[in-house]
């Protein structure tokens, strides 16, 4: 049993993403094992799947098992369910994430979304409806930062918000664990203002893909 906690947290985006690898095939199985030849991948390196047919794995970010210099596993991926992962249509992309860049001096993150949705179902002839889980609602973080316009770290940051492109995400928590995610980063240049308190601005993150944690 194993307990985290947020102090020592920190949470990271890249824009930087490799050339796309092809992957074909890739075979059903508790961590997904894709086949492309001359990968040049190591274990833990950090990719960006895109997948043709598979949307439950789209725009999600895994770490990878090396296998050999042709195949590799994509840790954390089970693909054993065929209704939700469908043989053969796994092929698609890798891409390998670096130059990751620590969101400077954060104050506070706060997380939405992601829960299940459910739609009601109210048949005529029944008086008590039912709810059918139909997938999940978008995630989204909130991180506050205290205001110094002067950081490049910052400035890089508001670089990437104000080019709307998209960025890879990667929260490492106290205590060791780390999840990672695939969407936009969003920053407010307008800094808040309250006494007796940091001047602080707000950079919102919105998940595109799954949250995959290890």
């Amino acid at each position: 049993m194993s307990f985290y906690f947020p102090e020592g947290s920190v949470i990271y985006v890249s824009p930087t993403f490799g050339a796309a690898i092809p992957v074909n095939p890739v075979t059903n199985a508790v961590d997904a094992l894709c086949t492309a030849n001359g990968h040049g991948l190591v274990d833990n390196d950090e990719v960006l799947y895109l997948p043709t047919g598979w949307e439950d794995a789209n725009n999600s970010v895994f770490r990878v098992d090396q296998q050999d210099a042709n195949t590799f596993k994509l840790l954390g991926l089970d693909t054993t369910d065929l209704t939700r992962f469908p043989a053969g249509q796994g092929v698609g992309t890798v891409q390998k994430i670096s130059g990751w860049l620590a969101l400077p001096q954060v104050l506070d993150i706060q997380s939405q979304g992601g829960d299940a949705r459910f739609t009601p179902v109210g048949l005529l002839a029944s008086r008590n409806d039912i709810s059918i889980p139909t997938g999940f609602n978008p995630a989204n973080m909130q991180v506050t930062m205290a205001h110094d316009p002067n950081l490049a770290a910052y400035k890089s940051i508001v670089a990437i918000s104000r080019k709307s492109q998209p960025v890879a995400v990667k929260m490492v928590i106290g205590g060791g664990a780390t999840i990672y995610g695939y969407g936009f980063i969003s920053v407010s240049e307008v800094p808040q203002l309250q006494r007796q308190q940091v001047n602080r601005v707000t950079a919102g993150l919105s998940i595109n893909g799954r949250i995959i944690g290890y």
